[in-house]
């Protein structure tokens, strides 16, 4: 029963493997091919003669490094943007009893069931009366703070012994230190799961730049990778676009091996508590 249990344990999880990898193997392969292949039946699992010239055509079709800055400058502002905000209101969530206090709790989640489709007007509008369309404020204000991340990280303070809290106050220890000194270190792996996973929504944000965007000044590469969408003759360039998408997605592969020892502490702690 043991070996039965392990064979029907390992071919579920190559099963999984298979259904998360294969996306991504289907990619990087159409990026190398030619567009016959792309649309050739039955499809081509594997490149001969891999096609290094469709990065180059994502170049020449459009301002890719000019996006590709943007989409840092904007996805490093919005995560400064939410540790400044985050990170302060999680600690008084966890550590503070104060008049309204559940009441501001409820309505910070109350947030997460708003759309942000929903609220994209009111928000326009805001943003063109103080001139801030198309400019990189724009990218960013709309995602300063995350509702999200301030229940995740509120849950992690409150696991933290009081004791340790309460030891530091009696060293004259301020808050502000207590918060930065004491709470963020032992919360690590879930402040770094929270801003991986805040990198990832705003470097694929599609949204937001294309509301609040008017040319290509701080357009993202989501943005730029729709553009090449543009019908060469008859057929749809899969491999161009393709070859666009593996460039797009080559960050959040690195970012995400990075952080995956934080990412597999943070889920070990929480399950162990």
């Amino acid at each position: 029963m043991n070996i039965l249990k392990k064979i029907c344990k390992t071919i579920v999880n190559i099963l999984l493997v298979l259904i998360f990898v294969t996306p991504f193997y289907w990619m990087f392969l159409t990026a190398f091919k030619t567009i016959s292949q792309t649309i050739q039946m039955p499809p081509l699992f594997y490149v001969l003669d891999p096609q290094w010239s469709n990065f180059s055509q994502v170049f020449e079709k459009i301002p890719l490094l000019h996006m590709f800055k943007n989409s840092v400058l904007i996805s490093a502002g919005i995560l400064l943007c939410q540790a400044i905000t985050v990170i302060p209101a999680a600690y008084a969530f966890a550590r503070y009893k104060f008049a309204g206090s559940k009441v501001l709790f409820g309505l910070t989640l109350i947030t997460m069931m708003i759309p942000s489709q929903l609220i994209f007007l009111p928000v326009y509008l805001l943003l063109s009366k103080l001139g801030l369309i198309n400019t990189y404020a724009s990218m960013i204000l709309p995602s300063a703070c995350s509702a999200f991340a301030i229940f995740m990280l509120r849950q992690t303070f409150m696991q933290i012994p009081e004791e340790l809290v309460e030891a530091a106050r009696l060293d004259k220890a301020s808050e502000l230190k207590i918060m930065l000194k004491i709470m963020l270190p032992i919360a690590r792996p879930t402040v770094t799961t929270l801003a991986l996973l805040t990198f990832i929504s705003s470097w694929n944000d599609y949204f937001w730049p294309l509301v609040l965007t008017t040319n290509d000044t701080v357009r993202t590469l989501p943005l730029g990778i729709s553009m090449l969408k543009a019908v060469d003759g008859a057929v749809m360039p899969y491999h161009i676009i393709m070859a666009g998408n593996v460039l797009l997605v080559i960050p959040i592969i690195i970012a995400f091996i990075c952080a995956q020892k934080q990412i597999i502490q943070a889920f070990t702690y929480v399950g162990e508590k």
